[in-house]
């Protein structure tokens, strides 16, 4: 266990950033068709294909999931994802035509000091296609990389991060999130992570909570104080399993691993952000359909808020004047 996204057998990930633009595209490439669903709590989302992750609609797999920067200019990622799996002959098939399902997301930086004037088109997709292309299922980089390239929260640097566990029936559950969040992932403006309760082997530096909470601690900070719009913000993540799961199951599973936002996020799911979880199963081993999918959904939830934290643990500072520190510029290892 590499303690990443990856070690669910069968998924592949790949970052690709532009560090002028200060933004950048995550792919997670499956290696087959694979059951997804997602569940949106954040009152400002960005989404590529979003509805066809309804039980109730049609495709029951995907090929990939599209994390991006750059608001709305993001969602061209998905098509360069898409041209990379065309590329390889996979798709939903239509007749004699193969439609590559590539599902994706996206949150704002546009306002992180990167340089925006990009021309006529936004790199997104041609960083799509180079995320697809880098996709591995060997360790990948975590921090100021990828999707979490330009990402920032109420108070530190964001990032992407990753985690995974397994439980006691040896089913394997992973997760990677790029934090963007209009909120804080830390307790006040100290070292402490809100998802410290779950922390394995000190992946975020070990320093569990402060002895008592001052109401400083408790206070809400938002990235932008006061002037904090609906469009700035977002926390994008994937949980995928290797459980047996329908796609209405999956789609429980992604609204129970949303937990983990509330669990590593202060405040969450707010109308200044886009939270989004994506969740997905390679339908390896079974679960129970009703104690097996709880206990599954409450350590994703987990998971994720390991992953959350974890992203903010690992990113660097943006080298613009005025941007925010990362948590180790701060404080160290």
């Amino acid at each position: 266990m590499k303690n990443l996204l990856t070690d669910i057998p069968g998924v592949r990930v790949g970052h690709a950033h532009d560090a002028t633009v200060a933004s950048g595209v995550t792919a997670v490439i499956f290696d087959k068709a694979i059951v997804t669903s997602a569940d949106v709590r954040g009152g400002g989302p960005g989404i590529r294909d979003g509805a066809l992750l309804e039980p109730v609609n049609t495709v029951e797999s995907i090929d990939a999931i599209a994390l991006s920067g750059g608001s709305a200019f993001g969602l061209e990622a998905g098509g360069g994802v898409q041209a990379w799996l065309a590329e390889q002959g996979r798709g939903f098939a239509v007749g004699d035509a193969l439609i590559p399902i590539v599902p994706g997301a996206v949150m704002f930086d546009m306002l992180n000091g990167g340089d925006k004037a990009w021309g006529r088109f936004p790199p997104y997709r041609d960083l799509g296609y180079a995320a697809a292309a880098a996709a591995t299922d060997t360790p990948f980089a975590l921090g100021s990389v990828g999707a979490g390239f330009g990402a920032t929260t109420a108070n530190f640097k964001g990032g992407l991060g990753s985690a995974s566990a397994v439980m006691t029936n040896g089913v394997r559950v992973a997760a990677i999130a790029s934090v963007n969040a209009v909120g804080s992932v830390n307790v006040g403006d100290g070292p402490w992570f809100w998802a410290a309760p779950f922390e394995q082997n000190g992946e975020f530096g070990g320093r569990g909570l402060p002895p008592s909470f001052t109401p400083d601690m408790l206070a809400m900070r938002l990235k932008g104080g006061p002037a904090a719009t609906a469009i700035e913000n977002t926390t994008l993540a994937i949980v995928v399993t290797d459980a047996i799961l329908t796609k209405p199951q999956v789609k429980r599973l992604a609204m129970i691993a949303q937990t983990g936002f509330a669990r590593a996020i202060y405040p969450v799911h707010a109308p200044l952000d886009g939270d989004i979880v994506f969740a997905a199963a390679t339908g390896e081993k079974p679960v129970d359909p009703l104690y097996g999918l709880t206990e599954l959904g409450a350590i994703a939830a987990n998971v994720i808020a390991r992953a959350i934290a974890r992203g903010i643990y690992e990113a660097k500072a943006l080298p613009f004047a005025g941007a925010l520190p990362s948590w180790k510029e701060r404080f160290g290892t």
